[in-house]
């Protein structure tokens, strides 16, 4: 290739008479064409062009339509939340938790599905492609820069519509109001406190019922099964299971059943009686080495189900914390702050009893605060 060809734009011609090889230096012929449909591409800094004014009419009713959507779906989500799920047990209950999820899940879906789709055509169809090029500079802008910015500024603003466009301003401002005030709303979730409510469970209601009937206490029933434990049935050092007190499926309204269930879930442990360490106080609390620990961990409350019969050691599987089993459940190891409550235990006819409630609040330590 000769100096003579070099960045002249010429293209040198070929002997078979197809199309002539571009010259290394020419501009490229692309440039001279356009990318978007319908001719030249505009020159540089040139205006875009205006919008036809009857189809941006259309596109602003329907992104209107869309916002509205999402502003009805996000203030039914709310009203929904507030209202409609605080009945029978309400959201906070386990019998409507998929309903709850189901029409929860589904209004803010919409919304902000909604609030996307309208946003998606604003952009596309009411918006001027200008291009908008950014220049590097210093980093302290001077004056005349930010009055450059200022300036494109409320150019990109008149360009967007929002300040021509009332309409699509003040349904976007609607739609986004209760989106904003979904998240306060889920702040209940958080509350309410539970005040004293954790240091009774039915277990001191079951041991008044029993008492007012000239019995020493409520007796121990496994756990899925309803059946009395006598003492000869848990006999043997180093076993645990897991009883509540007797009728607490039977003398309570169905949707209180499992939260009653919940806070009265207790383990109970036979610990070999020449290892046991009762607690000052506590030494009638526990029948020949069997003894009761709520089953619900100090630490965060998750179930303590663990029971090493070598070390008797309970286990918290959550956060690893360790409850000694023969001094009073005190923590040996792991996060918790606090020993596991214990069940002051008895026998009466050959069965275990609990002769009053938990004397302490059952349950993570930071709950006491309520």
């Amino acid at each position: 290739m000769s100096d003579d060809n070099k960045d002249t734009g010429s293209h040198e011609p070929r002997e078979d008479g197809g199309t002539p090889e571009r010259v290394i230096g020419t501009p490229s012929p692309a440039a001279e064409k356009s990318l978007l449909p319908g001719g030249a591409a505009p020159a540089e800094g040139a205006a875009a062009e205006e919008l036809d004014e009857a189809s941006a009419k259309r596109a602003e009713r329907v992104v209107a339509v869309f916002f509205l959507i999402a502003f009805a779906a996000s203030v039914a989500f709310i009203a929904y939340y507030i209202g409609w799920s605080g009945r029978d047990g309400g959201m906070h209950g386990i019998h409507r938790t998929r309903e709850s999820n189901l029409w929860l899940g589904g209004m803010m879906t919409l919304a902000f599905l909604a609030m996307a789709v309208g946003v998606t055509i604003w952009v596309r169809r009411l918006m001027t492609s200008k291009p908008i090029i950014q220049e590097r500079h210093a980093p302290r802008a001077t004056e005349e820069t930010r009055a450059s910015f200022a300036a494109d500024f409320m150019e990109g603003a008149a360009d967007s519509g929002i300040t021509k466009r009332p309409l699509l301003r003040r349904t976007l401002l609607l739609a986004a109001a209760p989106l904003g005030l979904a998240p306060l709303v889920l702040l209940r979730d958080l509350g309410p406190k539970p005040g004293t409510r954790l240091r009774h469970t039915f277990w001191g209601d079951a041991v008044k019922k029993a008492q007012s009937q000239g019995k020493k206490g409520v007796r121990l029933v496994v756990d899925g099964t309803d059946r009395p434990l006598r003492v000869s049935d848990f006999s043997s050092p180093g076993g645990m299971i897991t009883v509540l007190p007797e009728g607490i499926e039977h003398d309570l309204p169905e949707e209180k059943v499992l939260t009653q269930v919940a806070k009265a879930v207790t383990i109970l442990i036979n610990v070999p009686a020449d290892q046991f360490k009762p607690a000052k106080g506590r030494e009638n609390w526990h029948v020949g080495g069997i003894v009761a620990y709520s089953k619900i961990c100090t630490h965060v409350g998750c179930p303590a189900a663990l029971y090493e019969q070598t070390t008797h050691h309970i286990l918290c599987p959550c956060h690893q914390s360790t409850f000694d089993a023969t001094d009073a459940a005190k923590v040996v190891f792991g996060p918790a702050a606090r020993p596991l409550p214990q069940l002051p235990l008895a026998v009466e006819d050959g069965y275990l009893v609990a002769t009053s409630d938990y004397h302490e609040p059952i349950g993570p330590s930071f709950w006491e605060r309520g």
